[in-house]
């Protein structure tokens, strides 16, 4: 399965991103208000700088304390960022994912931003596709 396939099923598509000088304060907030796990940090909405998660506060309010949170996010937001595009194979996304220990990946298209694919995204499309298949055996052991 493809990413963009992935993308295509998903029923909000939309990527929430954050400007850089956005205080990590306000960004736990959005986290918390949107019920999501990362922002994406751009100047712009489409060219991804880096990206902040749930995780990375919680780090940093584990080294800090409190304090953290009157800092901007580009002084916690991971800057080197693992990309997908809308071709690559969900297979090959989840090994990075798994291997770098990450939940969210940017999909970029022409160095723009069009999408944000979770771990979750991709274990679910992975799981439908291991049923479909399942079912094809079945029907053909059946004889169907």
């Amino acid at each position: 399965m493809l990413v963009s396939q992935i993308l295509k099923s998903k029923s909000d598509d939309a990527v929430v991103t954050s400007l850089p000088s956005l205080k990590v304060s306000q960004a736990a907030r959005i986290l918390s208000d949107k019920r999501i796990g990362t922002l994406v940090i751009s100047d712009d909405g489409k060219t991804p700088l880096g990206i902040l998660s749930e995780r990375d506060i919680v780090r940093e309010l584990g080294k800090q304390g409190g304090g953290c949170l009157d800092l901007t996010v580009d002084q916690l937001m991971t800057k080197k960022l693992v990309t997908c595009s809308l071709d690559d194979r969900t297979d090959a996304i989840l090994q990075k994912m798994t291997d770098g220990r990450f939940r969210h990946m940017p999909v970029l298209k022409d160095g723009a931003l069009v999408g944000l694919i979770s771990l979750g995204d991709v274990v679910k499309a992975r799981m439908s596709q291991l049923a479909m298949e399942k079912d094809a055996l079945e029907g053909m052991i059946m004889g169907h």
